[in-house]
Parts: structure tokens; C-alpha cells; sequence
């Protein structure tokens, strides 16, 4: 297939590459020239506008990946695309976007059929490689169309051992990629998804900071231990009830520095946990430990604990994420 992608940042640029490498065209564009002029080197067509992109998709339905943070820019990307595009052509927006934003938009764009796809996705600077996890919402149809590329970019069954009874289930889920449900529903599923992960890393965050504080000299003598988290942390990766790719990241930068030297602990949220937590509240759900999470990393941009360290560790390598410097 022909798609067209706008944002070649960390994740952008590599869904690109990971599509030509299965046999996609990609016409690319970015606000910095000379990131569609690296992708131009790998076979794409690099457009130097939004229209020119467009235009160079040919005739329709044409797709075009949104792939850019998620806010103004997003939006603005999106509202241009729909004065651009017709009827039966496909504005995929990849990023973060509030779930919210995804009804609001496919309802605009509705009068001029042009239809909206959310794509939840996950995979960080590594999809390129390990392929994406893709939660989709979107009318079944247009979904069904896109296959083809949620196929390309997605896992694929790999080495995971296959889990058992699915047959009567969805086969796309299994393979790494899920039409979720309507459009929003992707993105919701991402929120979630996100708000979890949140959760996951503090509960390591805190329980690798409380093994960090055991050589204390408060403690009785014959009670401290000097730990080293770096060979915890790879014993852990060793058929443990706990292993999971946080680990791998968090054992890989403990092996490079014990004390994480290079962190300040000042962590960033991107917005997901915020919107799991509102949506907890309008669902009265109690999320105690997701809530609790997101309070964290609001606190350390206060003050840090060798735990908001870790968090750190965690945020670069799954998203190459950079701490911001403290304001």
C-alpha cells in the first residue's frame, strides 16, 4: 500500500522504515526537512508540505499516519488534512491522543466522508525492530482496509508462547495488533494501557529504592545489607515471576551505573495517566495505585528519590524519553 506519514520523530520515522521494509510505499513529511531527507535515502518520497504529501499520494482512498505529539499540533495537523483530503480517504492519527479529541474529530470530518482511524501505539524506539503493539479504533471496514499495514508493522507471533483456547478469538490480537472498537476506542485502550505502565514502574521504582536503603547505618548492624541492585535486577530477568521488558531496561541501566548518576529523578507524565485517572473518576472505579503513581511523579519534580531514578532509567529506555531540566 501507499500511506502517507506526518511526524518522523523517535517513533515516525521508523514506522516509515518498517513499513518499506515490507514492501510499503511511504510518502513522508516533517516540519524538519532534513528528517524526510534521511527517510528519502531509505526509499521513501519526501513531500515538503502537508498539501504535497497529499497530492503525492495520488487518487484515493488515500492514508495519511499522523504520527506527532499530542495537542496543537496534532490538532491543527489533523483540521489542515481535512481540508485537504476527500471522501473515502483516511486520517490515521498514531499518537496519544485524549480518546475524547478521536470522536470529536471523526465527527467533523464526517459531513466530507473522509474517515478516522486512532491508533493506540506502543513499541517506543525499539518498534523497529521488535515491531508495534497497535490498539485500533475505527469503523470495521476502513480497519479491514488498513490491514495490511497494522499487519506490516505490528509483531507478529514471534517467540511468545501462544496462549491457549483462543481459537474462537480474534487471531489479529495474537499477532500483536486489536481493532479495539469504534473510533476513540483505540486510544482509550492506550490510556489505559499507559496508566498501567505507570503503575508497573513505580511499584519497581520503590521496591528497588527500598533494597538501595538497606545498608543504612539506622539499622541494626546485623540486619543491613549492601545489595547489588544490578545483579537483583538480572537474577530477577532469570524466570522470575516479575520479569518483563521494565526489567530488562531497568537491569541494563543498573549495569551501567548502580546509582543511576546520570538521572535527576525529575519525571514527566504525557498525559495518559491524568486521562486514566479521569476516566476512573467518571467510570467510579477505584484506581488507588495508578493514582498514587502519577502523584509520585508530580512530587519529584520537587524533590527525587533514587526510585524517581529508576523511573528515569525506565522512560529512556522504552521511549527515549530525556528528563526535562527542573524549572
Amino acid at each position: 500500500m501507499k500511506i502517507g506519514i506526518i511526524g518522523l520523530g523517535r517513533m515516525g520515522g521508523n514506522i516509515a522504515r518498517r513499513l518499506m521494509q515490507a514492501g510499503h510505499s511511504c510518502v513522508v513529511y516533517d516540519a524538519i526537512a532534513a528528517a524526510g531527507a534521511v527517510l528519502a535515502k531509505d526509499g521513501a518520497v519526501a513531500a515538503d508540505s502537508v498539501p504535497a504529501l497529499v497530492e503525492a499520494l495520488g487518487a484515493g482512498p488515500r492514508a495519511v499516519w499522523v504520527m506527532l505529539p499530542a495537542g496543537k499540533i496534532t490538532e491543527q495537523t489533523v483540521a489542515q488534512l481535512g481540508t485537504l483530503m476527500h471522501a473515502s480517504d483516511i486520517v490515521i492519527d498514531g499518537g496519544n491522543t485524549n480518546f475524547k479529541d478521536d470522536v470529536r474529530r471523526a465527527r467533523e470530518l464526517a459531513p466530507k466522508g473522509i474517515k478516522y482511524v486512532d491508533v493506540g501505539t506502543s513499541g517506543g524506539v525499539w518498534g523497529l525492530s521488535r515491531g508495534y503493539c497497535l490498539m485500533i479504533g475505527g469503523d470495521a471496514d476502513v480497519v479491514a482496509y488498513l490491514d495490511p499495514i497494522f499487519a506490516a508493522l505490528a509483531p507478529g507471533l514471534g517467540t511468545i508462547e501462544r496462549t491457549a483456547h483462543r481459537e474462537k478469538l480474534d487471531p489479529r490480537a495474537e499477532r500483536g495488533y486489536l481493532h479495539a472498537g469504534p473510533v476513540g476506542a483505540g486510544h482509550f485502550v492506550k490510556m489505559i494501557h499507559n496508566g498501567i505502565e505507570y503503575g508497573m514502574m513505580q511499584a519497581m521504582a520503590e521496591g528497588f529504592d527500598i533494597m538501595r536503603h538497606r545498608a543504612s547505618e539506622k539499622l541494626p548492624a546485623d540486619e543491613r545489607y549492601d545489595l547489588n541492585l544490578a545483579d537483583v535486577a538480572e537474577v530477577w530477568r532469570r524466570g522470575s515471576v516479575v520479569t518483563s521488558w521494565l526489567l530488562d531496561l531497568t537491569a541494563s541501566a543498573l549495569a551501567k551505573d548502580e546509582k543511576l548518576d546520570a538521572f535527576s529523578g525529575n519525571v514527566e507524565d504525557s498525559g495518559e495517566g491524568r486521562w486514566t485517572i479521569e476516566a476512573a473518576i467518571e467510570e467510579a472505579v477505584p484506581a488507588d495505585v495508578l493514582a498514587a503513581s502519577l502523584f509520585v511523579r508530580f512530587r519529584s519534580r520537587q524533590q527525587h528519590t533514587f526510585a524517581e531514578k529508576v523511573l528515569s532509567a525506565m522512560r529512556l529506555g522504552f521511549g527515549g524519553h530525556v528528563e526535562s531540566p527542573k524549572k
